[in-house]
């Protein structure tokens, strides 16, 4: 009987041939080089778990803050001034299309000429094997490449998603064999509503990397600083934080800067997803990054107790399911 789903020689064929810049690649001759094949231009770097990977303490978010920028050539300007600077670990996603700007294409303008400089990430908000294959595809075109370093699933909202996806046509499947075909490198899952559902995922498979939020938004369930991220630490997992600096949009007196800061610092968290918009920020995340020190135990209270009216959510619009 033939099966509807799409076959391994199928799988190979749509993602080996996505795209016109395909070239050879070996993920063995990453492994035998030096711990870290990327060139940080200077920059301290941390391990991003058990990957073998060291990486910055700031990756480049190119998420809707990115999208803002309209000009490709601004964008192509940006992407390159971050890789110079030593920014090598790029997030994004299939779903980063805002106001007709897709992030994952204006990427590629970059990646077609310098994909080996990259440690690349993309993510697969379907939850369907075949659909998870169909946008695996449409990321590898627009990225102008025939392999991912991190794939991961997007947004798991809850324990009910995580069925969803685990089922035996889940998009768990696809992610998987994606690994195992050596399309992807390494696996992960991304969230920021319910700290039960982000654990329970970390138990439904093993995965290398997990993307999370702090405790920033007024809908989320249980406690993700203190029970999804050390959990994902025990089971030796990349844990990456995003949204960090959302609170300066209502917490007065605190910066930018503090805010990485304080997100560098907690323990288990080896980077923070910074989303990226200019020249500037790159600039300043430069000297954030290279002189960075680690908040002390009174510093990280301190900032706690002024967090606090953020974490409780209170007049915040763009929390609102609305």
């Amino acid at each position: 009987m033939k099966n509807k789903s799409i076959n391994r020689r199928d799988f190979l064929k749509t993602c080996l041939t996505a795209t016109a810049a395909v070239g050879t690649y070996s993920f063995k001759g990453i492994s035998q080089q030096s711990a870290n094949p990327y060139d940080s231009k200077g920059l301290p770097t941390r391990a991003l778990g058990n990957t073998g990977v060291l990486i910055p303490p700031i990756v480049l978010g190119c998420g809707s803050r990115f999208c803002t920028v309209t000009d490709p050539e601004e964008s192509i300007k940006i992407l390159s001034h971050a890789l110079d600077s030593g920014f090598y670990y790029w997030d994004t996603a299939h779903d980063y299309v805002y106001d007709n700007v897709g992030s994952e294409e204006r990427l590629g303008l970059v990646l077609k000429n310098r994909r080996n400089e990259v440690f690349l990430s993309t993510k697969i908000g379907e939850r369907t094997y075949d659909g998870g294959m169909k946008h695996l595809e449409e990321s590898l075109s627009r990225l102008q490449t025939d392999h991912l370093d991190v794939l991961q699933i997007h947004l798991i909202r809850s324990l009910e998603d995580v069925d969803t996806i685990c089922a035996k046509d889940g998009v768990l499947k696809m992610v998987q064999k994606a690994k195992d075909e050596k399309i992807a490198r390494f696996i992960g899952f991304t969230g920021h509503l319910d700290a039960q559902a982000m654990t329970e995922m970390q138990n439904r498979h093993d995965f290398d990397t997990m993307l999370i939020a702090l405790n920033h938004y007024a809908e989320t369930k249980g406690d993700m600083e203190k029970g999804a991220i050390p959990a994902a630490a025990a089971k030796k997992m990349g844990v990456l934080a995003m949204k960090v600096i959302r609170p300066r949009e209502t917490v007065d007196g605190v910066t930018p800067e503090e805010l990485i800061r304080y997100a560098l610092s907690l323990e288990h968290v080896n980077a923070a997803v910074i989303g990226t918009d200019s020249l500037d920020v790159v600039n300043k995340n430069v000297v954030l990054a290279k002189y960075f020190k680690k908040m002390n135990p009174t510093e990280l209270q301190n900032m706690t107790a002024i967090l606090k009216p953020f974490f409780i959510g209170d007049n915040l619009s763009w929390m609102n399911p609305s």
